[in-house]
């Protein structure tokens, strides 16, 4: 599996919001010039991490971004399944996902324990251990 540039780019997002949170919000604007990444693109996952209420947003010339909680609490997974969706392996891991076959299948168990091992690992770290 391969996590997109979305799920990337708002770790990075996330990241530079914690480094430089000084109590005031952060324009788009600066954040894509430290971050390299366009206004358009960023607005895409800004949009994600406000719809996940991660953000808090202030409108006008002071406006701009600024995490809604401290960086402690949250989960690298959190942030990544806000932008990416379900992260499971195969579809019938997924919460909508069915599978007829699931009691007979000699590969499930395989992939569940993959989605098991990747799930507590993303869920076991803060954006504040990726900080550090």
């Amino acid at each position: 599996m391969k996590i997109s540039t979305k799920g990337r780019y708002a770790l990075r997002v996330m990241i530079d919001l914690a480094l430089n949170s000084n109590g005031n919000y952060i324009s788009l604007k600066d954040i894509a010039e430290r971050q390299e990444i366009s206004n358009k693109y960023l607005e895409q996952i800004i949009s994600l991490l406000n719809k996940a209420s991660f953000l808090e947003t202030a409108r006008g010339n002071t406006g701009g971004y600024k995490l809604a909680r401290l960086p402690k609490e949250y989960k690298v997974g959190d942030i990544l399944r806000a932008t990416e969706g379900d992260m499971a392996p195969i579809n019938c891991l997924t919460e909508n996902g069915e599978c007829a076959r699931q009691d007979k299948c000699k590969t499930y168990s395989f992939w569940k324990g993959l989605d098991d091992v990747m799930t507590e690992y993303i869920d076991s770290k803060t954006l504040e251990d990726l900080i550090k």
